[in-house]
């Protein structure tokens, strides 16, 4: 967001005749006011799951019979989860851990990458001529550190370092469906307060409704979104606080006592086992906080961690503390924890305010949820869904119907089919810990192997934050039964996905890099007599980066024929953010005339070909043969003329065989990545082809 001052800063140098200082401290109160409005931005966007939090966190924690030292213990719980998770962690370490802007476990794992060779798809790897690219991008060079070397030796422990990242992103998508879902009902619940006969069908119909709603206004983009719903989030932020404040002042002065931590080990020697299973509850006070973190490539870590240390932190604080102010007094009011302890005379206000905060609350995970299918899809780890950059100024900013429409199906159906709220909080603090436990493990990977922290410093984070976390995992586990069992079954169902789409296209990279089609061997198919030049341009498709498709000879024996100017277009993904435009489009010649090779290069943040791929590419070839050879003029001639014969893009569809011998295993993720592939999106409608310049070519692989 703001790099280009800040480089211009560290370079020192003055601006032209008038630059200097002056230009500086400009440029720097430009930024600020940036960061300050997209600070208010992420109100609606980031937060909403963070700060509407008080509307179910004491009605998920089943409590018997509490006392007044039970609630001050859970305060102190609550209080020092926001403060270490909340500040330490994610605003202090985590949003340092981006990935030029993009956040997220699989942006972890893309930096990670990038820093030792340690991805497992054949076609992921970094090649060595992208090595200039890279370390113009690369936060760290030198040998890979002791850490880093162990996972290039152990493919197991690569195996596992990908599962986790998949896993976290499951998660999140697990978070996406269940935040929507207790936000809105907890909030839509405070009408059984003033009106008991409401029964709870009539609660889960308004709450369906109020979701289908928001999920139908995604396709109009975050940065729309997120100024519609900001003054709501900022009218949330700022009244329950002061709501708590005047609980505080009336039920219970001296709640900030709770702050000592000795008041958690009393809780926990008073509870025993009873206070480890509180934990389950108490988790939800942080939850949404993985948020700030996955939706950072659609603000700035500025302007979160602005809005998270002014406003979100000292909001959460108080609420809480009015909450178990006014708890203190009513022991028993547990289940209905906040509207209980909203006064009287602004109770309707306040349930308005709390159902439009409640749906706010909804966007902060679906907005994140678009953002790590997208990366995933790029990444090649998800079968293709259709993803639309909804900002031609941040490109962060994403959205993906069929993704938004399966949210809204599943998030539905987790309201009218869960029994209770509570069944719900249980399954949600299992997202919420898992996910946080996942950080924590790779943002300690990425200080020994990318920043090189020093052990000591690494210790005093990992080992306090996984003990911590660790605690709330053991404890939201005994929930499973009870409603926690869901995210678990998302989470799997989504793993079996990735994992079917990722074993099937690494089958089919091995396939094409044994059979692939050399230069030479091209040549020798194109000498055959019966084999005949015919006019036009083709773009013909390659998965391989070092050769030719095996489809190739497949395409050239069945059709004894090859376009008079031939380009083979390879997608090349780089682990990288964004791909510099110079670099987007790599062209050479391959040998025979009329034969070349093209490499369109794009990184996880990018968007595959932006514009007219055809005039993209000619433009290129022409700006080669102007700079490499006297024949320059020559071919691009030839280009211009089979251009204005006509444009042909081929790809080629190579589909599996399973014959009767071949392994279970074989048969059953195989068949299962054929289903995928059969029902996911081609891959060439993303790069903007019309519909009829594009052939497909069938080609049989028996394994």
């Amino acid at each position: 967001m703001t790099t280009g001052s800040h480089l211009d800063v560290e370079t020192g140098r003055p601006g032209g005749g008038r630059g200097g200082p002056p230009e500086y401290e400009q440029a720097e109160v430009g930024n600020f006011r940036k960061d300050l409005a997209l600070a208010y931005k992420t109100l609606g966007v980031v937060f909403g799951g963070l700060v509407t939090s008080p509307l179910y966190v004491y009605p998920s924690m089943n409590l018997s019979s509490p006392t007044k030292d039970d609630y001050m213990g859970l305060y102190s719980i609550m209080f020092w989860t926001l403060t270490l998770i909340g500040v330490i962690k994610y605003v202090g370490i985590a949003l340092n851990a981006d990935d030029h802007g993009e956040g997220g476990t699989f942006a972890m794992y893309s930096l990670l990458c990038r820093h030792a060779d340690i991805g497992i798809l054949p076609s992921k790897k970094v090649y060595s001529e992208e090595q200039p690219l890279l370390q113009n991008q690369s936060a760290r060079a030198g040998r890979p550190s002791w850490l880093g070397k162990f996972f290039e030796r152990s493919i197991t422990a690569r195996r596992a370092l990908l599962f986790m990242a998949i896993l976290g992103m499951c998660m999140l998508i697990g978070d996406g469906i269940l935040t929507p879902a207790i936000s809105v009902l907890s909030a839509i619940e405070g009408l059984k307060g003033p009106f008991p006969s409401v029964s709870k069908p009539v609660v889960e119909a308004l709450s369906a409704v109020i979701l289908i709603g928001l999920f139908l206004l995604q396709k109009y983009g975050t940065s729309k979104v997120s100024f519609l719903f900001s003054p709501i989030m900022a009218a949330w932020t700022f009244t329950t606080p002061i709501i708590g404040l005047y609980s505080i002042v009336h039920y219970y002065p001296g709640i900030f006592k709770a702050i000592s931590p000795h008041y958690i080990v009393r809780f926990f020697l008073r509870n025993k086992k009873e206070g480890w299973r509180m934990l389950g509850g108490t988790v939800l006070c942080i939850t949404g906080a993985e948020a700030m973190f996955a939706d950072l490539g659609h603000f700035s870590k500025k302007g979160i961690q602005i809005a998270f240390l002014s406003s979100i932190y000292p909001s959460l604080v108080l609420t809480y503390a009015g909450q178990t102010a006014y708890l203190i007094n009513n022991v028993n009011d547990f289940s209905d924890g906040f509207y209980k302890f909203v006064p009287r005379p602004v109770y309707w206000p306040m349930f308005i305010i709390a159902t439009l905060a409640a749906i706010v609350a909804s966007q902060s995970l679906i907005s994140a949820t678009f953002s790590v299918i997208k990366q995933s899809v790029v990444l090649d780890y998800f079968p293709r869904v259709k993803v639309v950059h909804t900002s031609q100024h941040k490109e962060g900013e994403v959205y993906s119907p069929e993704t938004n429409y399966i949210l809204m199906v599943l998030c539905v159906s987790v309201v009218l089919g869960f029994d209770a709220g509570n069944a719900i909080g249980n399954a949600f603090g299992v997202v919420v810990i898992m996910v946080m436990l996942i950080t924590t493990i790779m943002l300690t990977l990425v200080m020994i192997i990318i920043w090189r922290t020093p052990p000591i410093l690494v210790a005093l984070y990992f080992v306090p934050f996984f003990i911590m976390e660790g605690s709330y995992v053991s404890a939201v586990f005994t929930k499973i039964p009870e409603g926690g069992w869901l995210p678990f079954a998302v989470s799997i169902i989504l793993a079996l996905v990735m994992f079917g789409w990722y074993y099937g296209r690494q089958r089919k990279m091995e396939y094409e890099m044994a059979n692939k089609v050399t230069v030479e061997r091209l040549s020798e198919l194109l000498a055959r007599p019966e084999v005949q030049r015919v006019p036009g341009l083709c773009f013909f498709y390659s998965n391989i980066q070092d050769g030719l498709t095996p489809i190739l000879g497949h395409y050239i024996k069945n059709m004894s024929s090859l376009h008079a100017v031939t380009v083979f277009v390879t997608l090349r993904y780089l682990l990288v953010t964004k791909v510099d435009e110079r670099e987007r489009i790599l062209v050479r010649r391959l040998g025979p005339n009329g034969v070349y090779g093209c490499t369109v290069q794009y990184g996880y943040a990018d968007s595959l070909v932006d514009g007219d791929l055809t005039a993209q590419v000619t433009s290129s070839l022409r700006r080669h043969f102007e700079t490499t050879t006297e024949e320059g003029a020559e071919e691009a001639a030839r280009l211009e003329a089979a251009r204005m014969a006509g444009v042909v893009h081929v790809r080629g569809k190579m589909r599996f065989y399973v014959g009767e011998d071949a392994g279970w295993f074989d048969r059953v993720m195989l068949g299962f990545y054929e289903f995928l592939h059969g029902i996911c999106r081609s891959a060439l409608p993303a790069l903007g082809t019309p519909l009829q310049q594009r052939v497909e070519i069938g080609m049989l692989y028996k394994v």
